[in-house]
C-alpha cells in the first residue's frame, strides 16, 4: 500500500510561517510611514528658536552686549553689594528696543534706560525673550521699585511705584542674589 501525498492547497498558508510574515509586514508599515512623516515635514518647524538657521527665523536678529558704562550698586551705609557693566539706552529708539530677542546676557550685564525727567515709569516684556529683574531708580540714584523674575513676552505693564528717570534691567533673579533691595543706591558712570 502506498501512501499518498497530499500537495497543500494553494490558499492555506504554510504553518509557522504566518506569523514571521505578519510581522514583517507591520514593521516595514511602520517604517514606510516614519520615512513619509520625515521627509514630507519641515524640520525647520521644529526647531527652537536658538537652534534655528538665522535666515528662516521670523524675529530681528539678536544683537550682542555693548559695554558702555559701569553701575555699582551700594547698601544704604555706602558699601559696594556688586558691579555690573552696563548698555546704556539713551535715546528712544534704543528704549524702545530695549532688550528685545536677545537670547541671553551674563551674569554680570544689564541695560541701563536714561530718561530726562523722573516720573512714573512702566515697562513691559513684549518680545524679550528672557526673565529679568527690573529696577526703578529715582533721580537722587536710590532704587525705589523692583519686579522680580518678570515673565517672558508678557504685556502687562511693570511699573514704578514712585517716580523714577532710570530703570535698569538684569537676568532674573539678580536682585535675590545680591541682597539688592528698595532704598539701595546706585552709582553709575559712562565711557
Amino acid at each position: 500500500m502506498t501512501k499518498k501525498h497530499r500537495a497543500p492547497a494553494v490558499n492555506q498558508p504554510r504553518p509557522g510561517k504566518t506569523r514571521v510574515n505578519w510581522y514583517a509586514a507591520v514593521a516595514i508599515g511602520v517604517l514606510g510611514v516614519a520615512l513619509l512623516i520625515l521627509f514630507t515635514t519641515n524640520p525647520t518647524k521644529r526647531m527652537t528658536p536658538e537652534k534655528r538657521p538665522p535666515e528662516i527665523s521670523a524675529a530681528p536678529t539678536a544683537y550682542e552686549f555693548q559695554k558702555q558704562g559701569q553701575l555699582r550698586f551700594l547698601n544704604a551705609a555706602g558699601a559696594l553689594i556688586t558691579a555690573i557693566d552696563i548698555e546704556i539706552a539713551r535715546d528712544e529708539s534704543k528704549r524702545e528696543r530695549g532688550l528685545m530677542y536677545r537670547e541671553k546676557m551674563a551674569e554680570n550685564q544689564g541695560m541701563w534706560f536714561i530718561f530726562d525727567a523722573e516720573e512714573p515709569r512702566s515697562f513691559w516684556m513684549k518680545n524679550t525673550i528672557i526673565s529679568l529683574d527690573m529696577i526703578f531708580v529715582n533721580g537722587k540714584n536710590e532704587i525705589v521699585t523692583i519686579h522680580k523674575y518678570t515673565n517672558p513676552y508678557s504685556e502687562d505693564p511693570f511699573s514704578s511705584t514712585r517716580p523714577a528717570q532710570f530703570v535698569l534691567e538684569v537676568n532674573a533673579g539678580f536682585a535675590d542674589k545680591y541682597g539688592v533691595s528698595v532704598g539701595d543706591r546706585i552709582a553709575w558712570s559712562a565711557f
